[in-house]
């Protein structure tokens, strides 16, 4: 794997858990190996850079069948496919307890496009692209087993089990240095704006009102007693991007929206120059809440 000229290499890892991250009840195999390399190029693309190759190592059950094995695979060379990411090998090995699915990513980004964390500044808007709370709507629709709902959950179903990294935005943030800051929802919009203002060294402010929540996610957490907007900052797997834009860079972050392809850009808040990380809502502030903790 030979660096492009003048490029910085970027890596991350992580490695999906039966029981954990995802449950073989809901969620068919293809979908599992979907998910494990998705998760991982949201990670590049959040850093501003082009995804590369893909290195991958499972942890197979006994029971595991070689249409099993074909099957994840599938679901993984097909968001290979699609995010332009080579799978360029791996290993296996036998797992006396869950199926784990163990990726690693490496993307090309020049080092003036890369966006990390921790440059945001106070005063730099808050933006996220798409919606939120889908993905923990769909995971608590299908959690209650609840096949018969007048919400149509097909959607939200969907963005649990096969997330979309926002491939394009990522790139596109870093080749025009609109951002300051950048990161992925991995763990819920919650947690994403904690770690930038924590990194960055500020606070941060969120307008409640100003939230993309996904309508069929905020009528299903209303229709079971969640506050949509706690629901929807809370939960995790939505992995869309939460960037800062300083003032001055607003025209760059417009010729990002020229050619988004649709994909919505909504101002959330911003960066304050108080160490506090806080959800505007009519008119008062409260702390935010927490996101998706791993242990």
């Amino acid at each position: 794997m030979i660096p492009e000229r003048g490029a910085l290499q970027v890596l991350t890892t992580d490695a999906i858990v039966e029981g954990v991250h995802f449950d073989r009840r809901f969620s068919g195999l293809a979908d599992v190996g979907y998910k494990a390399l998705a998760v991982n190029v949201s990670d590049i693309v959040a850093m501003g850079a082009t995804p590369q190759y893909a290195l991958l190592s499972l942890l197979l059950p006994d029971r595991t069948t070689l249409d099993d094995l074909d099957a994840l695979l599938d679901g993984l060379l097909e968001m290979a496919a699609l995010s332009g990411t080579a799978v360029a090998g791996g290993n296996i090995s036998r797992s006396p307890g869950p199926l784990v699915v163990d990726v690693t990513v490496t993307g090309s980004v020049r080092p003036r496009r890369i966006l990390r964390r921790s440059g945001g500044r106070p005063g730099d808007a808050l933006y996220v692209t798409g919606s939120i709370g889908a993905a923990a709507a769909g995971l608590g629709w299908l959690r209650a087993q609840a096949e018969h709902t007048a919400v149509d959950m097909t959607a939200c179903v969907s963005r649990h089990r096969r997330p979309e990294p926002r491939v394009r935005v990522g790139m596109l943030l870093g080749r025009n240095r609109a951002a300051s800051a950048c990161m992925d929802l991995s763990d819920g919009l919650a947690d994403a704006v904690r770690q930038i203002a924590e990194a960055s060294g500020t606070g941060a402010i969120v307008d409640a009102s100003a939230l993309p929540i996904d309508p069929a996610a905020a009528r299903w957490f209303q229709g079971h007693g969640t506050d949509p907007v706690l629901g929807a900052v809370s939960g995790g797997d939505d992995y869309e991007l939460l960037f800062a834009v300083p003032r001055k860079f607003r025209g760059r972050l417009r010729a990002v929206q020229s050619e988004a392809r649709g994909l919505a850009l909504t101002k959330i808040g911003e960066l304050t120059a108080f160490p506090e990380v806080v959800l505007s809502r009519a008119g008062r502030t409260v702390d935010m809440p927490s996101g998706f903790t791993h242990f």
